[in-house]
């Protein structure tokens, strides 16, 4: 641990401080995806998941035993559920930095999380852990898609053309609309929702009667509806300003990835990802997003969503995460993340006992060129289709190759994709797995690959659909009747957003 009289100065220290760091850190999840790799970087760095990936073969991933518990319903009960079992305390336990003396150091561990709520804060604490995030009251108001549209207008970052209020009828609806000029094709969003469950597309009644429950008895950020291209980004809001991460574009609403229209399955970071002055126009509106935040009391680590309307070629906001998300993957395997540090270590250097200078002018110079910029891809694979399965065979972690003609073999183990070759490779990482359900909407594995896997008009890549298919040959399982009442919640859905 750092001195608190020394002054890490620059990027290098930072580097050399984290690859010597004594304070273990958990990222406590379903899976180890999002923060895959960090283990590479930061020494005492270990993933407590539920779904074993690896079978058992990942040095730093630790599954403890399944035990009976209540069905889930979120990620947080999967977090909580985690944080209660015996084992994770008995992990946490043996491995406390011990002192030169051989006694064990009375300081507490870091815990990292996707989603959390105030009963993960309290059994992290209990089991000696403090939470390197900011607080579970201060992410749940910010991920309001309301309060994301309220700050970002006072941060000068504009969203496509809405209006707030309530509606409980379709004429209501309408006469909301009418007030802001929207017309009536419009986009209608809940305040909370993940992967594009809560965004509904209504046209006429018919549409607003379909999903009606859903949004009567809430507020609404209705919008003019345009037709979107969307593009991520992650930001880190440090002591020293806010660092803004490389640009990529959304994979939304593919029926072969989800079942959910509008629903993120996936990402391409590529350069030219915008135009030259969009791009301008992103990094600057993140740099305002992330000031505007700070003001809040928020520090570390945030994803916001911008759309690009095809017809104006205007950027908007679209949402922001408060959060760790499903880019961090993207984020940190970046080639300005190779050039420096992944974005995540400037958010656990908030959080950990270190005091640092750093030049955020200089980084956001380098980052916010394209030449930092390298091709990645990633697609998210969620059942599509109905009906219930227990699984007796899937496909199992590791690196792919995709030949020529299109047929996908197993190539070799891996623990992360930092060592993928060409586009013909693939990392696959398993989330379901023999034993577990298969049913519509459950997340069935993730795979990245050095390539594009859409076209610069929003379809799948012919490559991208060959992956598909060949990861889907691959499950195996028996198929369960509805009376049977199988057990969902050893399945459940990942919420990577």
């Amino acid at each position: 641990m750092a001195d608190n009289a020394t002054t890490l100065r620059g990027i290098s220290e930072l580097r050399g401080f984290f690859r010597t760091n004594q304070t273990p850190v958990y990222f406590i999840s379903p899976i180890a995806f999002n923060l895959l790799g960090i283990d590479r970087w930061v020494r005492q760095f270990y993933y407590v998941n539920y779904f074993d990936s690896f079978d058992g073969g990942h040095p730093c991933v630790y599954v403890p035993a399944r035990t009976p518990h209540p069905q889930f319903g979120s990620i947080e009960d999967v977090c909580n559920y985690l944080l209660a079992h015996k084992g994770l305390s008995e992990f946490v336990g043996a491995h406390r930095p011990v002192r030169a003396d051989g006694d064990r150091d009375l300081d507490r561990g870091k815990a990292v999380f996707v989603f959390f709520d105030e009963e993960t804060e309290r059994r992290a604490s209990d089991v000696g852990l403090d939470v390197a995030l900011p607080s579970a009251e201060l992410r749940h108001r910010l991920d309001s898609k309301i309060v994301t549209t309220q700050l970002g207008e006072a941060a000068g970052v504009p969203s496509v053309p809405n209006v707030l209020g309530r509606a409980t009828s379709y004429p209501e609806l309408l006469e909301l609309a009418a007030m802001a000029g929207l017309g009536e094709d419009l986009v209608v969003q809940t305040p909370y929702g993940d992967s594009g469950k809560t965004t509904f597309f209504v046209r006429g009644e018919r549409d607003w009667n379909a999903d009606a429950g859903e949004m009567a008895d809430q507020e609404l950020k209705v919008m003019r509806r345009i037709e979107p291209k969307a593009v991520a980004v992650e930001a880190c809001i440090t002591r020293h300003g806010t660092v803004v991460g490389p640009l990529m574009t959304d994979l939304t609403g593919h029926p072969e990835l989800t079942p959910y229209r509008g629903g993120w399955c996936g990402n391409d970071i590529f350069p030219g990802a915008l135009s030259p002055a969009n791009r301008e126009r992103a990094l600057d509106f993140t740099r305002r997003l992330g000031d505007r935040l700070a003001q809040e009391g928020y520090r570390g680590q945030l994803e916001v969503d911008y759309l690009v309307d095809a017809g104006t070629d205007e950027l908007y906001l679209g949402e922001l995460n408060p959060r760790l998300s499903g880019i961090s993957s993207m984020t940190n395997v970046s080639a300005s993340a190779y050039a420096d540090m992944p974005l995540f270590l400037f958010h656990l250097a908030e959080y950990l006992d270190v005091d640092y200078e750093l030049d955020v002018e200089d980084l956001r110079r380098r980052w916010g060129s394209d030449h930092l910029t390298d091709v990645w891809g990633q697609i998210i694979l969620k059942e599509p289709d109905d009906g219930i399965e227990l699984l007796s065979d899937a496909p199992r972690t590791g690196i792919w190759r995709m030949d020529d003609a299109g047929q996908m073999s197993f190539s070799r183990p891996a623990v992360d994709w930092h060592g993928l070759g060409d586009e013909s490779e693939g990392f696959y990482l398993r989330i379901l797995g023999p034993g577990d359900y298969r049913y519509r909407g459950a997340d069935l594995g993730i795979l990245i690959t050095r390539t594009r896997l859409e076209t610069p008009d929003g379809r799948l890549t012919d490559r991208c659909r060959a992956w598909i298919d060949g990861i889907r040959s691959r499950f195996a399982g028996t198929s369960i009747e509805p009376y049977d009442e199988p057990p969902i919640q050893d399945a459940l859905a990942f919420k990577t957003g």
